[in-house]
């Protein structure tokens, strides 16, 4: 008589080695050669300390407590993270449920906080398009536009293609197919600085061999070779250098990134808003931006004591977008006779300021 339990336990070696092979996918394989060297360490660890194989939560809590004393807090969450999803797919132990581990991540958590890159302002980014030499600064110059647009990270802006970029009418539109969260977005570039755009691309040689958009630039000349993920990450610190902005090297390659996510919070954008224009997943990210936004702050100490200026200040601002899609700065200038706000054209005019008289005009199309 045959054992059922036997014949269904009896896998081909060729199923076997299928499974194995789908069951290594299951890391992420950008970042597959990190999670193999956290592995790596965290099994000659064991070795040295005489517990090999040993995957119980006493023996995380032990090899991260030591850690702790040379790695900050994110590195420390980051490696438990890569040997956490290793030590399941390789070894199939969850070490996921170990609450102990996780409350000793949480208390090293507790008061840290991260270093981050600087942003640049509207003003900042204004001058250097405006000032820098077009001999010298195009490349970066139109990077900076893409990544400003875009809130793009340095690898985003690095595998950028030509055919990613279509121009449609005096707008351009860019597609980022393949992001860091897996999240697909496009954005516009539209104004004057389509102009610069069009300029560098003109250089482009007829012959490459590559379809990757940024080439290396010098002197109005653009060669065959593409320019690498580094050159990017060094870009906001050559901007900052130029405007004799102090600590330089604090502008990284995330600057792209969180000076447009920043702009965008200045201008009144709410949390679904950045969310949407970042890609991110995570709220919090979100919210990190609103929290720190100045305009944010303004509003809500408003909703709490109302100035009298209120209304005028709400009717005559103009948000760095505004701005930006309109490829120059509005200036905005008050008098004892006369407040003309900036949105003339929009048929809101305020004026006769000392009696505070508003007129509004509204026009059916």
């Amino acid at each position: 008589m045959k054992n059922n339990n036997t014949d269904e336990l009896c896998v081909p070696g060729d199923i076997e080695e299928a499974a194995k092979r789908a069951t290594f996918e299951l890391l992420p394989k950008k970042s597959a050669q990190q999670y193999d060297i956290a592995y790596s360490n965290f099994l000659s660890w064991c070795r040295i300390k005489k517990v090999e194989g040993n995957f119980s939560e006493p023996v995380f809590l032990a090899y991260l407590e030591e850690k702790s004393k040379i790695w900050n807090s994110s590195t420390l969450w980051s490696k438990f993270s890569m040997i956490k999803a290793s030590v399941l797919v390789k070894n199939g132990v969850d070490v996921s449920k170990y609450f102990k581990v996780i409350a000793f991540l949480k208390r090293k958590n507790e008061g840290y906080s991260p270093k981050k890159s600087k942003t640049l302002t509207f003003e900042q980014v204004q001058r250097f398009i405006n000032e820098a030499p077009d001999e010298k600064y195009l490349m970066v110059k139109v990077a900076t536009i893409f990544g400003i647009y875009g809130a793009c990270r340095r690898e985003e802006l690095c595998n950028l293609l030509t055919e990613d970029i279509e121009l449609a009418g005096t707008s351009l539109i860019v597609q980022i197919p393949n992001t860091k969260t897996k999240i697909s977005r496009s954005f516009c570039i539209i104004g004057k600085y389509v102009d610069y755009f069009s300029k560098y691309a003109a250089l482009r040689p007829s012959v490459i061999n590559h379809r990757r958009f940024f080439l290396k630039y010098s002197n109005y000349k653009c060669t065959a070779n593409p320019v690498g993920i580094n050159t990017f990450g060094k870009m906001p610190s050559t901007i900052a250098e130029f405007l004799n902005l102090p600590d330089t090297k604090a502008y990284t390659g995330h600057c792209f990134r969180r000076s447009s996510a920043s702009l965008l919070a200045e201008s009144g954008a709410n949390i679904t808003e950045i969310k949407k224009h970042g890609g991110w997943k995570s709220t919090s990210v979100a919210e990190g931006y609103l929290d720190q936004s100045i305009t944010h702050k303004k509003a809500i100490a408003e909703r709490i004591i109302p100035t009298p200026s209120s209304t005028i200040t709400g009717a005559s601002s103009t948000s760095h977008q505004d701005m930006i899609a309109n490829g120059q700065e509005i200036n905005k200038s008050v008098n004892s006779n006369l407040l003309q706000s900036s949105l003339n054209s929009q048929g809101i005019n305020i004026s006769n300021c000392s009696n505070c008289t508003i007129h509004i005009n509204v026009h059916k199309l």
